[in-house]
């Protein structure tokens, strides 16, 4: 049996806490609540890590959040010898939002890096500390001090960023909108949830599930800290915190 849980990071990136019940545990101790904030892994973005908060203020470390049978089934994982909640029981969820914040800048600095990149993207992983992102590029004739440059001018000039949904047909009439080049976004819901980048999306727009900020200037200080190049058409391009070190 399937079950669909309410996803609320889809609609506010910036939810710490809610409170939830308790609909399932899996046979791998994996508990299903009716609506979370937990992100679950996908799309290169890792899931979200924290802690459930018992009515006795006992606490379930949650080590992982995954997918189910389908996107709208998410699953959190409890870390080894954590207790079993009851089916019906009410939690506080409450995420390692420390985590969850580097990885929201992440992200959004790896669309600004396909921003500044605009080729074919062969693969995609977000971390806290060092993301990357592959393009199908023969020559990279760009380098990581241009890019650096490029990217921070758009995190500089402090972009608005907000989400909006399209239908599948209006993804399949606007199929530009797909940056990646071997992953298409799941369709057949009846809707596709867009990541945009400035007034009136002018700046990007792309499918997306992950967590984003909400203005460009909360990515903070990036730069590119390697382009290595990864076969005769792909280069991948590495995503770290902090301006870009000097004679580096």
């Amino acid at each position: 049996m399937a079950y669909d849980t309410a996803i609320l990071f889809r609609d506010d990136s910036y939810l710490k806490t809610i409170d939830a019940t308790v609909l399932a545990i899996n046979e791998r101790g994996g508990i299903l609540t009716d609506q979370t904030v937990f992100y679950a892994t996908s799309g290169g973005q890792p899931g979200d890590t924290g802690v459930f908060v018992r009515s006795d203020g006992s606490t379930i470390t949650i080590a992982a959040t995954v997918t189910g049978e389908t996107k709208e089934e998410i699953i959190h994982v409890p870390a080894p010898d954590q207790p079993v909640p009851a089916i019906g029981e009410k939690l506080s969820l409450r995420l390692d939002w420390d985590r969850r914040y580097k990885l929201m800048r992440m992200h959004t600095a790896c669309h600004l890096l396909s921003v500044v990149c605009p080729f074919p993207i062969t693969g995609a992983s977000v971390s806290e500390d060092d993301s990357r992102v592959d393009f199908d590029l023969p020559d990279a004739g760009v380098t990581k001090e241009s890019v650096t440059q490029k990217m921070m001018e758009l995190v500089n000039a402090n972009h608005p960023i907000f989400t909006r949904w399209i239908t599948d047909d209006e993804l399949a009439a606007n199929p530009g909108l797909i940056k990646s080049k071997n992953v298409r976004p799941p369709t057949g819901t009846g809707r596709i949830r867009l990541v945009c980048i400035g007034e009136n999306a002018s700046v990007d727009s792309q499918p997306c599930g992950g967590t984003h900020v909400a203005t460009t200037g909360e990515v903070g200080a990036i730069h590119i800290g390697k382009i290595e190049k990864k076969g005769k058409e792909n280069r991948r391009f590495r995503i770290r915190f902090g301006p870009l070190p000097e004679g580096v």
